[in-house]
């Protein structure tokens, strides 16, 4: 089974997660999202994974966030799926896919469960 990381290389908790991944025997497909962010599709199903809405998997403090007034009650799901593809700085890092189930890596041993 494929194991992805959504991975931010100038993180220290997304690096942790990694190593952590690693220390444990998986080598996990690295998706660094900033570069390559996940599809409208992906975003929407990784949030399912995680039973989380948008703004859950949001970094609330990071410029985008404010410039877009995402915290508007106003915008729906899809305009704050799209807003995280379109700015993926406002996702919240790191993210760990393996099949049906994903967890976020804060604190990184969160995504031992998957391992």
């Amino acid at each position: 089974m494929t194991v992805t990381i959504y991975h931010n290389p100038r993180c220290s908790k997304s690096r942790q997660t990694l190593q952590l991944m690693r220390d444990n025997g998986t080598e996990p497909e690295v998706v660094e999202y900033l570069n390559t962010p996940p599809s409208v599709a992906e975003m929407t199903n990784i949030l399912a994974l995680l039973d989380m809405e948008p703004r859950d998997l949001m970094r609330k403090k990071e410029a985008p966030y404010a410039e877009r007034a995402l915290a508007a009650d106003h915008h729906s799901t899809e305009a704050l799926i799209a807003a995280m593809v379109a700015d993926p700085i406002l996702i919240e890092r790191p993210i760990v896919v393996s099949g049906d189930r994903a967890e976020i890596g804060r604190p990184p041993e969160n995504v031992l469960k998957l391992l």
